[in-house]
């Protein structure tokens, strides 16, 4: 059975269907054919009325009751299809399907049957439809290089992470005092003094050993490296945990909170925050923010970074987001680097737990191995991935902007198209009125010829046949028509 999912994003995609394991259910006559031009019936109002010719057909695969089938007679089907997906055709679709909710429409076949399509000679359609070809295949390369160009970005993002946090993007610490002939702080020796602060600063009675980092897929680290847990570079006193179970409602003048869906491309969207009341609030105090903190996403979308803002000083997160108080003895910033390094997002996928909705437990955040360079080192990365990161943004933002451009001259082609303003009209081209007229002579002659053949038939009422249903059955004396 095909599935709109099939007909929406282009091309007719086979691989979107599923499978009929009832021998009954089976009608051949529904078999989708090489050529066969289909129609989406129901749809969010973006997607409604999404169609598709399907070129290539390899399976066996049967319409389903949102998928149309259109039988055009007369006039080229991609003339129908262009139409159907240029603004004026999208627009027609839209204002003639139904539905109460914006998230999913649909259009009957009585209102597919109103949408009026333009018509224009014979030959002229012709030589628009060649134009479209030709344009629309330049635009699509176009937008096919900047995906391409996109898929690079996120590759290179990667890559500067991955050499941030294995020693590789900028000089090391230790081959810069070695060439200036001074000493440094290892990072072994930093990691001393902040377990050492971490400990100092335990109010507990009884003092409780951070996790030690799991090291098993770490590369080699270089000269005055060292590996710790996450949970060694974060307070004793404000130790790493997730946050409110239920929030309930929002409120007002509650507590702002935080959700995964908040934090967006390493940063918090402070527009779209929910409160909570205070009294929930207060019952998770210990998971209670701090200007500079950083957040880590744990259920659902898990291994987003993000750094707590001033604004939400005082604010709070949900069960699906763990707080990181970080040592002030490290850059947190390159902390949050790498977190979001391929080493770490790889391990979380590796220890995630859950079937329909995944997630890492606290258990597995604080054993999370952070490769530690000297403090100078530090700031150093961090400074250079940002120089790097800004970059690949701006470049994002121009890849962005291109495709939208691109978009808007898709519409804008489509739209000359069926406006007469792609090619230059031919006064000798018979005009398209001309065209109609055999296009309704033809298909009188195709009804009358159904009507002659079913008087052939006799028809015999059936009862138990829901209301529009209509049986046949192949007898000796000819075909009987079964209809209420």
């Amino acid at each position: 059975m095909v599935k709109v999912s099939a007909v929406t994003w282009g091309t007719y995609d086979e691989q979107e269907s599923k499978t009929c394991t009832d021998p009954d259910r089976v009608d051949l006559a529904t078999l989708v054919k090489p050529g066969d031009f289909l129609f989406s019936r129901a749809n969010t109002i973006e997607l409604i009325g999404a169609c598709v010719i399907a070129e290539r057909v390899t399976k066996r695969i049967m319409l389903s009751d949102k998928i149309l089938r259109f039988d055009i007679a007369g006039i080229n089907p991609r003339w129908v299809l262009w139409y159907l997906r240029s603004p004026n055709g999208r627009a027609e679709i839209q204002r003639l399907s139904t539905g109460n909710q914006m998230s999913m429409r649909n259009i009957g076949q009585e209102r597919i049957r109103q949408i009026p399509l333009p018509i224009s000679p014979s030959s002229e359609s012709e030589r628009i439809l060649d134009a479209l070809d030709e344009r629309l295949s330049d635009l699509d390369a176009s937008v096919a290089s900047l995906e391409r160009a996109e898929r690079n970005l996120v590759r290179y993002r990667a890559a500067v992470l991955a050499a941030a946090c294995s020693g590789r993007l900028v000089p090391t610490e230790a081959d810069l005092a070695r060439r200036a002939g001074r000493s440094y702080e290892p990072a072994d020796q930093l990691l001393a003094r902040i377990l050492a602060e971490r400990r100092k600063a335990n109010t507990k009675a009884k003092y409780e050993e951070p996790a030690q980092p799991d090291t098993g897929k770490l590369p080699k680290l270089p000269e005055g490296w060292t590996t710790a847990s996450l949970e060694q570079l974060t307070s004793a006193v404000r130790p790493i945990c997730y946050g409110i179970l239920m929030p309930k409602e929002n409120v007002q003048t509650g507590v702002l909170f935080v959700k995964v869906k908040d934090m967006k491309g390493d940063k918090i969207d402070l527009a779209g925050l929910h409160r909570t009341t205070p009294e929930i609030a207060a019952q998770y105090a210990r998971a209670s923010l701090r200007t500079g903190d950083l957040l880590l996403s744990i259920r659902g979308t898990f291994g987003r970074v993000a750094e707590v803002p001033k604004e939400l000083d005082g604010g709070n997160i949900t069960q699906d987001t763990a707080r990181l108080d970080v040592t002030s003895l490290v850059d947190h910033r390159y902390v949050a680097t790498c977190l979001r390094s391929p080493i770490s997002q790889e391990r979380f996928k590796r220890v995630a737990r859950g079937v329909a909705v995944k997630g890492v437990n606290i258990g597995d955040v604080r054993p999370a191995p952070i490769p530690l360079p000297p403090i100078a080192e530090q700031a150093r990365i961090v400074a250079e991935v940002d120089r790097h990161l800004s970059r690949a943004d701006a470049l994002a933002a121009s890849i962005t902007q291109s495709k939208r451009r691109a978009q808007r001259l898709r519409r804008a082609i489509l739209a000359a198209a069926f406006q007469g303003r792609l090619v230059p009209q031919d006064p000798h081209d018979e005009p398209a009125s001309a065209l109609l007229e055999r296009i309704r002579a033809q298909t009188a002659v195709r009804a009358s010829a159904f009507i002659s053949l079913c008087r052939r038939f006799t028809i015999v009422p059936q009862p138990e046949l829901s209301e529009n249903q209509v049986g046949f059955n192949v007898l000796d004396a000819g075909v009987v028509i079964y209809a209420t």
